[in-house]
C-alpha cells in the first residue's frame, strides 16, 4: 500500500490518470498539448496581473534625494533587539530622531550625528 493511499484511503491520481475508472484515458500528445496551452494561458494572466500591480505601485514612487546636513529619522528594526524603550510590540516606536546627516559614506549609506549616550546603534547588513 502506498503512503498516499494509506493516508487518504484512495489511490493517487497522477496527471495521466485524472480520468475516473471506466472512462477513456486521455493520454499522449493531446494531453501534452492541452497542458502546454493551459500553462501558456496562466503565464499570460500572471504577466498581465504583474504589469497591472507594477503600474499601481509606480504611481506614487519617487526617487529619494537626501543631502548632507538634512534631518532624517532612523528606522528602528524590531528584530534587532533594541530594548532601550519600555514599550514592546505594537506600541513601540518605529523611528528615532531626527538626526542630522554628517556625510555620505556610500551610495545609500550616510553617517548620522547620533547622540553619544545610550547603547551604540550597530545595524548589521540585511540578510539576502
Amino acid at each position: 500500500m502506498a503512503p498516499f493511499e494509506a493516508l487518504y484511503g484512495r489511490r493517487c491520481r497522477s496527471p495521466t490518470g485524472w480520468f475516473e475508472v471506466g472512462e477513456v484515458a486521455l493520454t499522449g500528445l493531446k494531453l501534452v498539448h492541452e497542458a502546454i496551452e493551459k500553462v501558456q494561458l496562466i503565464r499570460e494572466w500572471l504577466r498581465t496581473a504583474q504589469s497591472r500591480q507594477k503600474s499601481y505601485a509606480d504611481v506614487r514612487r519617487r526617487d529619494l534625494e537626501i543631502n548632507v546636513h538634512d534631518w532624517v529619522y532612523l528606522k528602528i528594526l524590531p528584530m534587532m533587539g533594541i530594548l532601550r524603550f519600555v514599550k514592546k510590540g505594537k506600541l513601540s516606536p518605529r523611528f528615532e530622531g531626527p538626526y542630522q546627516i554628517l556625510r555620505r559614506v556610500g551610495k545609500d549609506t550616510y553617517e548620522l550625528d547620533l547622540p553619544r549616550t545610550g547603547a551604540p546603534l550597530d545595524h548589521p547588513p540585511p540578510r539576502g
